[in-house]
Order: C-alpha cells, then sequence, then structure tokens
C-alpha cells in the first residue's frame, strides 16, 4: 500500500504528534512517504506563509493507495493532480486563536473545507466530541480513533523529580502547571486567579505570552518531568480541543488535571474523574481544595491514571491499519 501524508509544518503541537505517531505505525505495513509543503519564502510570516504553503498544495500530483489530509490539503483538493482515495484527519475545527482580521477569510475558507469534505472517502476524528460534531452536519463516513501514548515515556522516578525541583528552584512550595504559554490556552486568566497563591506557577513551551512566572522550554522529558513534579496541572483552555495530550500526559504520571473541558477535552476529563472548571472565577477555589486535601489529590491522580492508561499504540496501530486496509479494499 503506497500512501501519501501530507503536511504544512512539523511543530511537536498534539496534532502533529499524533500525526507523527500514525505515520509511524503505517510504517509497519504500508510505504508511507511524508509530503511537507511547508512555506519557504514566508516561513516567519504567520498570514503569509499559510497562502504560501496553499500554493505549494495546489500544485501536488501523483498516484497513491490512499492520501491523508488536513484542512489546507483539503481545501485545495480540487485544484491538485493526485489520483487515490482520500482520507482526512481532523483534530479540531476552532479557529478562534487567529486575531478578529482573519477570522472571517478562515470562516470562507471553512465553508469550502465542508464543501470539499463531501469528496473524501473517510473523515478521521480523535474525540467523541468532534466526531458528533460532523456527524451532525450531514458527514456520514466519520471514524474515530484517539490519541496513543507509550507508556514507558511516562515512568520518570521520584529521584528524578526531586533532582528537577533543586536543580529549576522549585522547591518549598507546591507546583502547579499554568499551561502551555499561549493566550488561548488560558494561562494568562489562570496566573490572574491564582496570583499570590503560596505555589510556584509555571508554564512551557515557546513563550507567546509575558507572565512573571518561570517558563521551560520544549524538551519532553524535561517537560514531563514538570509536569510529575507538579501537585495541579491546569488545562484551561479557551478554545475547543481536539483532545489535550497535556491533560493525557498529566494523568499518565497520576497528577490531578483541572481543565476547562472545551471541545473534546471534556470526554478525556469525565472519562479519568478529573476536575472540569469552566469558570475562571471558580479556578482557585478547585485549585487550594486539591491542594488542602492531599488524599483526594492522591485519588485523583490515580483515577486519571486508570483511565489514560487504556490508550495505548497497541490499539492506536490496530485502528489505524485497520481502517486504511478497509478503504483500500
Amino acid at each position: 500500500m503506497k500512501i501519501g501524508w501530507i503536511e504544512i509544518s512539523q511543530k511537536k503541537y498534539g496534532g502533529n504528534v499524533y500525526n507523527e505517531e500514525a505515520r509511524k505505525a503505517l510504517s509497519n505495513v504500508s510505504n508511507v512517504e511524508l509530503i511537507l509543503c511547508e512555506a519557504k519564502a514566508f516561513k516567519t510570516i504567520r498570514y503569509l506563509k499559510i497562502p504560501e504553503s496553499l500554493f505549494y498544495l495546489s500544485r501536488l500530483k501523483g498516484k497513491k493507495d490512499l492520501w491523508i489530509r488536513d484542512f489546507y490539503s483539503t481545501l485545495t483538493l480540487p485544484l491538485d493532480k493526485t489520483e487515490g482515495k482520500n482520507i482526512v484527519v481532523i483534530h479540531q475545527d476552532d479557529f478562534s486563536s487567529f486575531s478578529l482580521l482573519a477570522q472571517p477569510l478562515f470562516k470562507i475558507m471553512q465553508k469550502i473545507f465542508y464543501k470539499n469534505l463531501k469528496k473524501v472517502d473517510t473523515i478521521i476524528t480523535v474525540s467523541e466530541y468532534w466526531n458528533k460534531y460532523f456527524l451532525e452536519k450531514g458527514y456520514r463516513r466519520v471514524h474515530k480513533i484517539y490519541n496513543a501514548f507509550d507508556l514507558d515515556d511516562y515512568k520518570i522516578s521520584d529521584e528524578e523529580v526531586e533532582k528537577f525541583k533543586k536543580e529549576k528552584n522549585l522547591l518549598g512550595s507546591p507546583i502547579i502547571y499554568l499551561g502551555n504559554c499561549q493566550k488561548i490556552k488560558g494561562v494568562v486568566e489562570a496566573y490572574k486567579a491564582l496570583k499570590g497563591i503560596k505555589a510556584h506557577l509555571v508554564t512551557s513551551g515557546i513563550r507567546q505570552v509575558r507572565l512573571p512566572v518561570p517558563n521551560f522550554g520544549p524538551d519532553f522529558k524535561e517537560y514531563l518531568t514538570l509536569l510529575k513534579a507538579s501537585s495541579v496541572v491546569l488545562t484551561m483552555s479557551k478554545m475547543k480541543e481536539g483532545w489535550c495530550r497535556t491533560a493525557h500526559e498529566a494523568m499518565l504520571l497520576k497528577t490531578p488535571v483541572i481543565g476547562s473541558g472545551q471541545g473534546g477535552m471534556e470526554e478525556l476529563l469525565r472519562g479519568g474523574k478529573q476536575i472540569i472548571c469552566g469558570d475562571f472565577k471558580e479556578l482557585r477555589e478547585k485549585v487550594e481544595y486539591l491542594l488542602n486535601n492531599p488524599d483526594l489529590r492522591k485519588k485523583t491522580g490515580e483515577d486519571g491514571y486508570n483511565f489514560a492508561k487504556n490508550f495505548t499504540l497497541e490499539r492506536f496501530e490496530k485502528e489505524w491499519f485497520g481502517l486504511t486496509k478497509k478503504i483500500i479494499g
């Protein structure tokens, strides 16, 4: 089976991590070619790099048994000269993180996307929220494949945690992880709600907003150790998430999560018996209650782990292989 997987970016966000895992799974039984249509001339200019990528996408050609597409390569599907069946992977369909100036354009693009979706063979979603969303829009070939995790990555010892806390000057008080350092992830409101609390407030990822808290870089092991060292992990995203790998990763590390439950995240938090907070005004109270009740914190962590551990790579590989085999016939 020859598969062409089309991408316009390889940044290590949740959706791209999912896609990379899927390519690895399919590579065991298929010839998978990553076709990267990333902007080159305007790669540092957000609203010019997308048109540049769309230009490259519109010029795609070739024959594969199966093409796997995202939002942007679905927009250009009628223009390119590809032959073969098509799958579209949709992590979420929320452009609220884009500026108000850009949103009217993306609304138009979204309408084109919905129209072109009717021409594809299968839509893949990553949560029940988005599965139901597209079924209710009238699409019938919708299939759900959840995220997957290598459980060995989440075996972090107490000794590693203590060493990390000492090296990063995070001793003496609980650690509260505010989230990935982006406005759309709710870190600004979370910081304002918790400002003055007796705890280390921290963020991670590329710093897109300035807060007077430590921010940790993209090293994956350090990031996981930070989640393990935290007393509470917040995922107070303001956008409709596809799933929320950060919340899932915290649960695999037995760290309790308080999240907004936006989009597919609600299914994850409810399944793992975590805490949903739909209002930033209630956040401080919920955090303080967890910090003051270590037995509840431990139980919440255990409940989360017992749910999160079921999303294995083995199940993921089986579902992806079974679906592609069924489509190709």
